[in-house]
């Protein structure tokens, strides 16, 4: 549990405290998508197939906090530094590094308790690498679609 409080602590002070891009109705947005996705993916997988789960089998309190204040702030640091006036090499370079990132996370998350919290049954390293750049390109598409409605919003009140 001092591992995820620290890094929930950790990330948040960085999101919030370096963001220059993101609006708070975007941040509303990101915050709400990342939680849904996170929630009905974790239903399935933890839950129903038991290919992973957070500290203990089964849904239990703490685990929430993953869901809530853990991952919300990572995807708003993944948006805000995106470079999205950049090269399409550029942008593949910057989802790799992320990728690469969360993998190095995810196992740290592995560590015993108090410092991890995270556990496999069926799913390993391997799942979570195939599967992070098609998350990451569905809050970049999400992202861009929410800024796509605000401008529209906008332009009408003109």
């Amino acid at each position: 549990m001092i591992g995820l409080i620290s890094v929930i602590v950790l990330f948040n002070f960085i999101a919030f405290k370096t963001n220059k891009r993101l609006t708070g109705n975007q941040i509303l947005h990101i915050w709400l998508i990342t939680i849904a996705l996170q929630s009905n993916f974790d239903v399935f997988i933890d839950l129903k197939y038991h290919g992973y789960w957070y500290f203990t089998e089964g849904a239990d309190w703490k685990g929430i906090l993953v869901h809530t204040v853990l991952l919300p702030p990572v995807n708003m640091m993944f948006l805000n530094w995106y470079p999205f006036k950049r090269t399409i090499i550029k942008k593949i370079s910057y989802l790799i590094f992320w990728v690469i990132a969360i993998l190095l996370y995810e196992m740290m998350t592995l560590l015993p308790e108090p410092w991890g919290y995270f556990h496999y049954g069926w799913w390993n390293l391997w799942h979570s690498a195939v599967l992070d750049p098609f998350l990451l390109l569905i809050i970049l598409g999400y992202y861009k679609w929410v800024c796509k409605i605000e401008e529209k919003a906008l332009s009408r009140k003109k």
